[in-house]
């Protein structure tokens, strides 16, 4: 026994791969469902195709759809207004902040508003000023500013 599979049947997937894409994050089951109408149009003029080269299809055409769409958004990347959202230590890159604990063997503390921060660079005493030139996760490398 053979089954078979309509045409419609792809479409029916594609709202479901949809209806997935709604309830999460990212935009990766968008092009899945694409991947579906495709294969179910080609099922529709191609009825002849077998279960087997339908999925085959849907598959090559689900990758192609992902990855040409992963090319084309690093090479035209989202332009933000806020390029540091959910970067909280980027912001403080360039400022300047005071130690409220002084740098020895490489580490010291910083107070930035109503937080405290672990730095790390040259020895230096408390109370001198130090600029943040990168972060590592939540350590801010700094360097002495006279």
């Amino acid at each position: 026994m053979t089954v078979q599979f309509v045409f419609w049947y792809w479409w029916v997937l594609a709202i479901v791969l949809l209806g997935i894409e709604i309830m999460t994050a990212g935009f990766f089951f968008v092009w899945m469902s694409v991947a579906a109408v495709l294969t179910g149009f080609l099922a529709l003029i191609m009825p002849f195709l077998t279960l087997n080269a339908q999925l085959f299809i849907f598959a090559v055409l689900s990758m192609v759809s992902v990855v040409l769409w992963k090319r084309y958004m690093n090479k035209h990347p989202i332009v933000t207004d806020h390029p540091h959202l959910n970067q909280r230590g980027a912001q403080y890159i360039g400022r300047t902040f005071t130690l409220i604990e002084a740098i020895e063997n490489g580490q010291g503390r910083v107070k930035v508003d109503d937080s405290r921060w672990r730095v790390e660079g040259e020895d230096c005493p408390q109370g001198a000023t130090v600029k943040v030139v990168a972060v590592d996760g939540t350590v801010f490398k700094v360097i002495r500013v006279n």
